[in-house]
């Protein structure tokens, strides 16, 4: 795999242990402990595992919401630590993370066409007025929204509806890296479907790569292209999603996966 989006060597994130007087825990949390991984361009890596298991940190770290304790992360060809030295426009324009949360994920004073239109300015560099509205335009039309909802604020939206939006402001920075951190946990089962087809859709358009983290094994099955198991802060088995779920060679994985629901066919 040469062609990498997402490069990923000996990771390792520890949190000091301690605590107050009467605190029994003393030794350091090893959160994630030294995970290497690659995705390539255009594929969809998922990674599961229990929580704790090092899973959503992992993505964090890959993204610069949590300052990694060592390890060495590239996004596209380029060193992440360099992204972030040039600076959020730089980073934001090669990776974009989206929220378990979507309503949460989105500022409630703020209307839409002034989310969108803030990534757009300060992201994507579109200083011109006409040229991001009609970007914001094209991009609510994407995620199968009309245009008329850059009026209106975050409540006003259901949480498919927001998660669609929040989907869109990372387009709209212009990544080809995508977290999508647990992005349809929150949303009833049916409009898991319609999120997780508009998810593949985009990948196919906009030529993207997502990073898909996960505890839902259903979904996991239908929409990875490869299937990454954490325990404990590692990688204990990955595999192509077929083989992984029809013959899983760890007795953590088969555990795993014998503990979860099989819903054959419910987002084919």
């Amino acid at each position: 795999m040469t062609d990498a989006a997402i490069r990923i060597e000996d990771a390792r994130k520890i949190y000091p242990g301690g605590g107050g007087f009467l605190s029994r825990r003393r030794e350091p949390v090893h959160a994630v402990a030294g995970v290497t991984l690659r995705v390539a361009r255009g594929e969809t890596l998922a990674i599961v595992g229990e929580s704790g298991s090092g899973k959503s940190t992992l993505a964090r770290m890959l993204v610069g919401l949590v300052e990694p304790s060592g390890g060495r992360f590239e996004i596209g060809g380029r060193d992440a630590a360099a992204l972030r030295r040039e600076g959020p426009r730089a980073y934001g324009r090669a990776i974009q993370y989206v929220f378990q949360d979507p309503i949460a994920s989105l500022n409630p004073r703020k209307m839409v066409r002034t989310t969108l239109g803030g990534v757009l300015e300060r992201v994507a560099g579109i200083a011109d007025a006409g040229g991001r509205a009609a970007r914001m335009a094209e991009l609510m039309r994407a995620v199968d929204m009309e245009p008329g909802a850059l009026d209106r604020y975050p409540h006003e939206f259901s949480g498919g509806q927001a998660q669609r939006i929040a989907i869109a402001r990372a387009l709209a920075a212009g990544a080809s890296v995508l977290v999508l951190d647990e992005p349809v946990s929150a949303l009833d089962v049916s409009v898991q479907a319609q999120v997780l087809l508009l998810l593949e859709d985009l990948k196919a358009r906009f030529a993207l790569t997502y990073l898909f983290i996960s505890h839902d094994l259903a979904v996991v099955e239908a929409v990875a292209d490869r299937v990454a198991v954490m325990q404990a802060g590692r990688i204990v088995e990955m595999e192509a999603s077929r083989t992984l779920f029809a013959a899983p060679r760890e007795a953590y994985t088969r555990e795993l996966f014998a503990s979860a629901p099989r819903l054959e066919g419910a987002f084919a």
